[in-house]
């Protein structure tokens, strides 16, 4: 389901503002996105959450049908193969309601992408 077009001001309020049975996905895929870069800021960016590690790490957000995660086009291109049954695009995959939410992957991408950017940030 769309978020009403509101302004979110933390992540709390975004998922406080979806049905309960999308609130369970959206409250585990933040879990597992802390647990993969437990260094990471949370933040509200374009109106979604995002985490932050020296520069942006990744974004997630609830609509009708799927999660949009947001990986940049790094973490959709190290997990081409694993990402190939979804739809996607350069720095984004959907991932449908009538399918299992891959936590695991989505944890191994944010996990791959904190080391990218705390390597970036190490330069």
């Amino acid at each position: 389901m769309e978020a009403n077009k509101k302004t979110y001001n933390t992540i709390d309020e975004y998922i406080a503002d979806f049905p309960a049975e999308l609130q369970v996905i959206l409250t585990k895929i933040r879990q597992v996105i802390k647990e993969a870069a437990p260094d990471a800021k949370e933040k509200i960016s374009y109106q979604m959450p995002a985490f932050e590690l020296n520069g942006n790490l990744v974004y997630y957000a609830a609509f009708k049908k799927h999660i949009g995660f947001y990986p940049t086009a790094g973490g959709v291109s190290a997990f081409q193969e694993e990402l190939s049954a979804y739809k996607g695009a350069k720095g984004s995959v959907q991932f449908p309601f009538n399918k299992p939410i891959p936590y695991e992957l989505i944890g191994r991408i944010t996990a791959y992408r904190a080391a990218q950017n705390r390597e970036k940030g190490s330069k």
